[in-house]
């Protein structure tokens, strides 16, 4: 048994079942054992890898959109560029050189700012950028970032943030626990009060039993703190994660442990835990504080940047086995079978002015 586990066991038994958000949070973020507090979970030799890891390609072309979305807000300077939840650095690093590459003299006069949570990922962050000559700084929120213009990119960011779950049982839906069981072992009930199925997503009514629904409020304040930012400030953001362009039921909490998936209860702290976005409401948050919100897929997305165009550049200067593996990144990142179909994209801009 993992030390947070003995710890959340010990927690229920004195003050009853958890919902889901609070076990997620605590198995992610507890200062002292939480996954995220604990580990470097990205790569190969971690449980999972994100798509900066697969090729520098990827950031190459969110940089690019970035950049495109700054010059049509009419370059503004001061400006501050940033990534919220950057893992451990990988796609700022691509970012930055492609910045250098595409404008000297804008990469020599922005600001880049990393937001982040978790003071273990801020060192290994530290590390990978050590060296860069663009004025950088690390942030726990973006409420201390400068009151600037915001261009903003989150990948793989609001599939970590807590979800709570409602399960319908007998006549009515109530919220998905974690509890003990009769041997102290922990499992999933269904809490005691009801909730008005009003406050669910749309296309519950009639749904069978057992069925599970869930929403994330934490999430739709996080969009709306971004948003709000951007509405009063300027700016854009772009935010690339898994899940679902329509609202949808069903039960998507995932455990990824070492690149394969394993029981949510199971090990507490070492496994990392994820749901899909409901990208619906991420843009239903946004266009709340009147900005723009288009959705589409990854692969969408990064073949309309020129991902073919670039891995050709690429390639012209590689070798054969070189060649293979850049066709193999581009296969990965946009293929409908690997993250191309499965991935979605928001983009998020100020409404354009009319009249």
């Amino acid at each position: 048994m993992t030390r947070l586990k003995e710890r959340i066991v010990s927690l229920i038994g004195a003050v009853g079942p958890i919902p889901v958000s609070e076990y997620m949070a605590l198995c992610l973020f507890d200062p002292e054992d939480g996954y995220y507090t604990t580990r470097e979970p990205f790569g190969a030799a971690g449980d999972f890898v994100t798509a900066p890891e697969i090729s520098q390609m990827f950031g190459e072309l969110v940089a690019v959109w970035l950049y495109q979305a700054w010059q049509g807000a009419g370059r503004p300077l001061p400006v501050i560029f940033a990534e919220i939840g950057p893992g451990r650095g990988t796609l700022m690093k691509d970012m930055l050189r492609a910045w250098a590459r595409l404008d000297p003299a804008f990469a020599a006069g922005a600001s880049f700012a990393m937001i982040e949570t978790s003071p273990r990922l801020a060192k290994i962050q530290q590390a990978t950028l050590a060296g860069q000559s663009s004025a950088l700084s690390w942030h726990q929120t973006i409420d201390t970032l400068p009151q600037q213009p915001m261009f903003i990119v989150g990948n793989e960011l609001f599939d970590a943030v807590p979800i709570r779950q409602f399960v319908y049982v007998g006549s009515g839906w109530r919220e998905r626990m974690v509890g003990l069981d009769d041997a102290d072992n922990l499992h999933f009930f269904a809490g005691a009060g009801s909730i008005d199925p009003a406050l669910l997503p749309s296309g519950v009514a009639g749904a069978p039993q057992g069925t599970i629904v869930e929403v994330a409020p934490a999430r739709a304040a996080l969009m709306a703190a971004i948003a709000e930012r951007i509405a009063g400030h300027g700016g854009a953001g772009l935010f690339i994660d898994y899940g679902h362009l329509q609202p949808g039921i069903g039960d998507t909490l995932q455990a990824l442990r070492r690149h394969d998936h394993e029981d949510v209860l199971a090990n507490p702290g070492e496994a990392d835990l994820t749901a899909h976005v409901d990208f619906a409401a991420l843009a239903a948050s946004a266009r709340a504080h009147g900005l723009d919100a288009e959705l589409t897929t990854q692969g969408e997305f990064l073949l309309g940047m020129g991902l073919l165009e670039r891995a050709g550049a690429l390639g012209a200067k590689a070798d054969d086995g070189e060649r293979q593996t850049i066709s193999e990144a581009v296969e990965r990142l946009a293929g409908p079978d690997a993250m191309g179909k499965l991935f979605k994209v928001m983009t998020i801009k100020p409404a354009a002015k009319t009249g």
